[in-house]
């Protein structure tokens, strides 16, 4: 079934608006929402909300009614996404990714892999992760660094997407790794990945919204929490993160663009977590800190 995108038009600081009050209404369902940048120069971002055309109607209902309380002079505009898996198209051809010990690759370049790489096959599919980009390559050169430096005992791999970055764990370090995602695909994919990479335990997949879901009771608190998602989230979440945090516990967070490294730290050294490390990629950073023995 075709895929509905339903946007609207302004500038960076409003999109970042748009989006939180839409996080606060969609947040906690499977709908995915974005903003994304379409001139630079001009300042010209959008706000999108991407949805099944069986739910549109009431979806778009929804979108007026907060637009109309907040941003009253923002206009809803449609597009219909053809029915192309254009994530596999747009990965075509794409070479191996290396991260340390880490290759990402697809099953067509499995002849590039040496005797001491620790090998990740990801093949073009549904969810996102596939180590081309500078937060997947920073957050696997971080996972290397920090499993050879410390202990860990269990890791949360929070919006695991292909599950690249719970694969990776896994591969270099035999604990246990709770991988979540809102996104019910992205667990299936995220667990026939695992599959692929012949892991068949040590990796929980589950489909969890936000952190109200008991998995992270069930299995944490964690001495590793890796996520990979977006500075706006990521700020928002903190207090909830961090409480899932053992002490003495690392924290990886990623998908930040550099311009916004500064308010992710100090979300995070409010919460009493010391900064380690940023690895700097492509104008994202991926950030390491650390929470203090109790």
């Amino acid at each position: 079934m075709s895929e509905i995108r339903l946007y609207v038009t302004t500038t960076e600081v409003q999109a970042g608006d748009v989006l939180d009050v839409m996080s606060e209404v969609f947040g906690e369902e499977d709908i995915a929402i974005a903003t994304t940048e379409v001139d630079e120069k001009r300042d010209i971002w959008e706000a999108s909300i991407y949805l099944l055309l069986e739910q549109e109607e009431e979806i778009t209902e929804r979108f007026q009614t907060l637009l109309q309380a907040s941003f009253p002079h923002l206009v809803i505009q449609r597009e219909v996404i053809p029915d192309v898996d254009w994530i596999a198209k747009s990965l075509e051809g794409l070479k191996p990714v290396r991260a340390g010990r880490f290759l990402v690759h697809g099953s067509h370049d499995r002849d590039k892999v040496r005797p001491n790489d620790l090998a990740i096959e990801i093949e073009a599919g549904q969810a996102f992760g596939t180590g081309h980009h500078g937060t997947t390559s920073g957050c696997l050169e971080m996972i290397e660094d920090v499993l050879r430096s410390r202990t860990i005992r269990n890791a949360l791999d929070l919006g695991t997407g292909s599950g690249v970055l719970a694969i990776a764990t896994a591969k270099m370090r035999k604990v246990p790794v709770l991988a979540t995602d809102i996104d019910p695909i992205a667990t299936r994919v995220a667990r026939e990945n695992a599959k692929l990479n012949g892991i068949v335990s040590g990796i929980a997949f589950e489909t969890a919204p936000g952190f109200h879901s008991d998995s992270f009771r069930r299995h944490g608190p964690f001495d590793l929490i890796i996520a990979n998602i977006l500075a706006r989230p990521l700020i928002k979440m903190a207090p909830q993160l961090v409480a899932h945090l053992a002490p003495g516990g690392t924290v990886i967070l990623s998908g930040i663009l550099s311009t916004q490294r500064w308010k992710v730290l100090s979300a995070y050294n409010g919460m009493k977590l010391s900064h380690i490390r940023t690895i700097w990629r492509n104008g994202w950073v991926t950030i390491h800190l650390r929470r203090d023995m109790l």
